[in-house]
């Protein structure tokens, strides 16, 4: 964690975000391939799940991160972990992030990140690649070059309502627009105590 005097590497902006672009009409949604919503990824214990399970009964923010070891996607997840479960609840939305490491890594990375949402591993990267998510230049925990990330809403079903593919490790899609397209209130992620003026 930076020292108080340091500023960290990436930050999310405190004021209201910019209206988000959101398809309207009929065509506001793509499918999602069956074969990548059958593609497994991989719990904490180590269990796999199909990736279209994740957000079949639900919409879903799913989140995928470059890797576990990656300084900026760790202080990205500590700014999702801020996000108050009872804001996702009140819009019946599920916060989900996906890295590209052995499940034996997700514990801790939630405990170096306090991120307590739902969160599973593609240690195979195929989710990853037929998203169309590139390969980056940095190299992964298994020695391999990662892919990068983004961000995606999806559900009900395997229907795609929003994607963003991260062109490089600082591109990650500013939290509050994400939650503003599925209705989610805005976070403040200032650290500053708040002024009451008496």
């Amino acid at each position: 964690m930076a020292a108080p005097s340091e500023a960290p590497v990436t930050r999310q902006v405190s004021g209201h975000a910019a209206p988000a672009q959101v398809p309207s009409g009929p065509e506001s949604w793509q499918p999602l391939a069956a074969a990548v919503a059958e593609l497994p990824v991989l719990d904490a214990s180590g269990r796999p799940v199909p990736f279209g399970e994740l957000f079949r009964e639900r919409r879903a923010i799913v989140v995928f991160v470059r890797h576990f070891l990656c300084y900026i996607c760790k202080e990205y997840v500590e700014d999702l972990a801020k996000i108050p479960k009872s804001f996702l609840q009140e819009a019946n939305v599920a916060l989900i992030v996906i890295g590209q490491s052995s499940y034996h890594h997700i514990e801790p990375f939630c405990k170096l990140t306090g991120y307590s949402h739902e969160i599973y591993v593609d240690p195979e990267r195929e989710i990853y690649k037929r998203l169309g998510m590139k390969r980056g230049e940095e190299i992964a925990s298994s020695g391999d070059p990662a892919q990068q990330g983004g961000t995606l809403i999806l559900g009900p079903g395997n229907n795609i309502h929003f994607i963003h593919h991260d062109r490089n490790r600082l591109d990650h899609k500013p939290i509050n627009s994400v939650l503003q397209l599925v209705g989610v209130q805005h976070v403040d992620f200032t650290s500053r105590p708040s002024v009451i003026h008496v």
